[in-house]
This record gives structure tokens, C-alpha cells and sequence, in this order.
């Protein structure tokens, strides 16, 4: 594992331990720590999710963006009751730094679907002002392109079938890190 991808899950994990006032571990400086930098923090227990929540864009430095998100994904996703102390034991946690977003261009939703790149591309997907994203990961649960779709479409509150002039398709890519299995 890099030195950055090891300090961003050090990170994650120790804001996570502090705000439930548990023991942290010592981090290493890096430089591109303070440079701008988008991630998800990803947390599970025994392979289940148990919060996600990201930056699709680079607007402040990499540690503060990796910290508020860990922070979020432990006490602010409303798919989850917050964490809590005795949970953190068994949470994994994981980090993905995102490349910036590029626009795809495609004539029709078959065209869109024949650009992606299966467990390659994170999706971001908008139609009016309903946007979600899938990250490349979730390729794993949804391996095929019209699927991963339907599941986006639904993720931003449309149904599975919606497609109309106002899509609009992005995709990105990550460098992701996972810790060991606690």
C-alpha cells in the first residue's frame, strides 16, 4: 500500500476513534495531503455496507476532505443509525481518491451505455436537478452496464426506465485503499 493511501485510512480511522473518544494512531505528513483532492470514505462491517459518503469535486485539501467525509460516513448518512464505539472495532474502513470528472457524450442511452467501462468508471449521473453517483466498486454488486444504470437512475430518485434530453453523464476513476480485514 502507498504511504498516502496508508495516512488517508489512518486519517479516516482516527477521526472516526476521536469523536468516539477512542485512541488514535500517528499519522505521517505527506505532501499532497494539502493539496485539493476528492474522496469517498466507505465503511462495512462483515462486507455489508455501513455508510458512504464523498466529494465528486476537489475543494479543499485532501486531509480535511478525507476527515469530513469519514466523519459523515460514521454519524451523517441517513441510510445508518451513527456509529458507535463498540462498533468500531469490526468497521473496515476504505478510501477512494477520485480523478476530476469528465462529461460522456453519447447520442442515445444505448450509446451511453456501449462508453462504460465496467469496473473502471465511477458514474455520475444527472437528469434536471436528481443527481447520484456510483462509484467503481459497485460494479461488483452490479456488473452489467444496463443494470448499473437502472440502479443510478433509481439512486437519484427516477425510475429505472427514465432517460430524457436532460441526462447528463460523467464518469471519473479512483485510486482506492481498504483496510485488513479487523
Amino acid at each position: 500500500m502507498s504511504e498516502l493511501g496508508t495516512t488517508l485510512l489512518i486519517l479516516a480511522r482516527n477521526v472516526i476513534a476521536a469523536r468516539l473518544g477512542e485512541a488514535q494512531s500517528p499519522a505521517d505528513d505527506c505532501p499532497e495531503l494539502h493539496k485539493h483532492g476528492a474522496t469517498f470514505v466507505t465503511l462495512t462491517q462483515h462486507g455489508d455496507l455501513r455508510g458512504c459518503i464523498g466529494s465528486l469535486e476537489a475543494w479543499r485539501p485532501l486531509a480535511q476532505d478525507v476527515q469530513e467525509n469519514a466523519i459523515a460516513a460514521a454519524f451523517r448518512d441517513t441510510r445508518f443509525e451513527p456509529l458507535t464505539a463498540g462498533e468500531l472495532p469490526f468497521t473496515r474502513v476504505e478510501v477512494s481518491l477520485l480523478t476530476p470528472a469528465e462529461p460522456i457524450f453519447f447520442t442515445s442511452e444505448a450509446d451511453a451505455l456501449a462508453q462504460l467501462r465496467p469496473e473502471i468508471d465511477g458514474v455520475i449521473f444527472t437528469a434536471g436537478h436528481r443527481r447520484s453517483t456510483f462509484l467503481p466498486q459497485v460494479w461488483e454488486q452490479l456488473p452489467g452496464p444496463a443494470s448499473f444504470m437502472a440502479h443510478l437512475k433509481q439512486k437519484a430518485g427516477l425510475p429505472a426506465n427514465y432517460w430524457g434530453s436532460d441526462v447528463h453523464l460523467e464518469r471519473y476513476t479512483v485510486k482506492k485503499w481498504k483496510e485488513a480485514t479487523p
